[in-house]
């Protein structure tokens, strides 16, 4: 499996798919918008080749293989995540990363805000709710597990926003009403209650 590719732009192929070359093979490297916009960019010298390495994701369907690429570890990382979501494939994901940067998709996740991943083409409203809702979970898993300060209940609190977005309300509104709950209140089924509880006085 190719962990990581270091070789000249050579252009792209149709679909806008880079093509990096390496000791004269040439791989097709699918890469997020703004890596393949820098890569377009001319070279510092005329003539000269443009360097690059990327961090590749590699993607085995029946029919083909797919190579994904990244500047940073980091976008990789992310890319990961955002596939290890249900009904969350590759190209999607990359869709996802052509919207903005890593650290603002993190900040918006972390927020609950999924208005930035309705802008990708085939996911819809509930499809990005329930999107923030998993990777929020994930991201705070790995926060925790770096000794970083993490909500309690991660589990339960995923449990009880996914119950109440089965029920019609928004990952934010389901978020914000989970906030008010007070501390004491344990156990999915009694958070759920409350949760609700507050939701319904508001109406």
């Amino acid at each position: 499996m190719i962990g990581k590719l270091s070789g000249t732009f050579a252009g792209t192929t149709e679909g806008s798919v880079a093509l990096i070359e390496v000791g004269g093979v040439g791989y097709a490297v699918r890469v997020p918008f703004a890596t393949l916009q820098e890569l377009r960019l001319p070279a510092g010298k005329q003539g000269q080749q443009k360097q690059i390495s990327l961090f590749i994701h590699t993607a085995v369907r029946e029919d083909a293989i797919d190579l994904f690429g990244f500047k940073t570890q980091e976008e990789l990382a992310f890319f990961r995540q955002l596939t290890s979501v249900k009904g969350v494939g590759p190209k999607t994901a990359l869709g996802i990363l052509n919207v903005a940067d890593v650290r603002t998709l993190t900040q918006s996740i972390a927020r609950g805000d999924a208005s930035a991943l309705t802008k990708v083409f085939g996911i819809g409203k509930k499809s990005a709710e329930r999107i923030v809702v998993e990777l929020r979970d994930k991201l705070t898993d790995e926060a925790q597990k770096r000794g970083e300060k993490g909500g309690p209940g991660g589990g339960e609190e995923v449990e009880v926003i996914e119950a109440l977005m089965a029920l019609g309300y928004s990952a934010q509104e389901s978020r914000t009403a989970l906030k008010g709950v007070a501390a004491p209140v344990s156990g999915v089924h009694n958070r759920l209650a409350a949760a609700l509880k507050l939701l319904g006085s508001k109406r």
